[in-house]
């Protein structure tokens, strides 16, 4: 393990406000965010709208990489060039999500666990020589009767930790993310103790398997009420409690948190982070920014809907919302703003 160049990529990654763009979407979740627009489900509209996002112009200034599938990281573009150089010429550093997804965990029904850690270690060295600095894996925590257990929250924290080993021997970066999932009705003092046992667990893995903290980045849920809470919370109740939990449960030592949207809307989760920024000033050690997938996205999909006509207004859009999220990143969001598209 190379620390220096561990720490090196995380800073870079979390530079002067920027974020994380997520464009991991397996084939079948891009199938149905496509059909929405009636977009064809093929390689080559998946290589042109990825490509798109990623070449916009000045997305460096909001942006500092995004987040792979294992398909788009092996393309070459339109023109020729490896889909990772072509985003290195924008300036945007490519990651990759290595988690194989969330499967049902024996014993625990309603529960799941990630998989992926059979053969790891050669992928990611595969990956990095494909030109991934950084890797993103995923556990997907529920909130319901009894739920989370003690065995699920364990078993997803454990994976994180190997996981997360793994990439730093390979000198590549990696984002741990452990969701507390949105759906359900409990209210927001339920996701705020799921969170923090979440986060007891996966810090108590990570030192387990001796991860170097400073060289990777978190990547956590908003303490929210559930969707179908009797009561939501307003913008500033859920931004104290996010930073509560943060501080209670979030070694000093991790240099970021790149929060995940997790089904809010565009807006709401920009004016969530936002907040955050805002109550602690600058306060806090890690740096508070964003790794948002449809928060980011959605817009610019919506203009392309597959026409190459509709690249400039959907690389517009997508500029606007990373704009929104950078300002929010460092405590300077107007929602006024979100007329001001270009």
């Amino acid at each position: 393990m190379n620390r220096s160049v561990l720490e090196e990529t995380a800073r870079h990654l979390l530079d002067a406000g920027k974020g994380l763009l997520a464009l991991d979407e397996s084939t079948p979740t891009c199938g149905k965010r496509f059909a929405d627009y009636g977009i064809d489900n093929t390689e080559n509209n998946r290589r042109d709208y990825r490509a798109m996002l990623v070449s916009t112009p000045g997305l460096a200034e909001y942006v500092s990489g995004a987040i792979l599938y294992d398909e788009t990281l092996r393309m070459t573009t339109a023109d020729g060039r490896p889909f990772a150089r072509m985003m290195a010429d924008h300036g945007i550093t490519p990651g990759i999500k290595v988690d194989t997804g969330a499967k049902d965990l024996a014993g625990h029904p309603g529960e799941k666990v990630t998989e992926g850690l059979d053969g790891l270690r050669e992928r990611l060295g595969e990956y990095h020589q494909l030109g991934a600095r950084f890797a993103k894996w995923r556990a997907v925590i529920t909130i319901g009767d009894g739920l989370p257990s003690r065995g699920c929250l364990v078993a997803n924290a454990q994976a994180l930790a190997r996981y997360a080993a793994l990439c730093q021997e390979a000198e590549i970066v990696p984002i741990v993310e452990p969701e507390v999932l949105l759906d359900g009705a409990h209210d927001i003092d339920r996701c705020y103790h799921a969170t923090e046992q979440t986060l007891r667990c996966l810090f108590d893995a990570l030192h387990d398997q001796r991860v170097h903290l400073a060289g990777l980045i978190l990547k956590a849920s908003m303490v929210l009420p559930g969707q179908h809470a009797g009561q939501q919370a307003g913008v500033h109740e859920v931004a104290a409690a996010t930073l509560r939990c943060l501080y209670a449960n979030v070694p000093a030592a991790v240099p970021g948190v790149a929060f995940l949207s997790g089904g809010q809307s565009n807006e709401d989760a920009t004016a969530h982070l936002d907040a955050m920024n805002r109550l602690d000033a600058g306060q806090a050690p890690w740096k508070l920014t964003f790794s948002y997938a449809r928060a980011l996205q959605q817009p610019a999909l919506a203009a392309w809907r597959g026409d190459a006509a509709n690249v400039n207004v959907a690389q517009s859009a997508l500029a606007h919302r990373a704009r929104c999220n950078r300002a929010a990143a460092l405590g300077q969001y107007d929602p006024e703003d979100e007329k001001k598209v270009a």
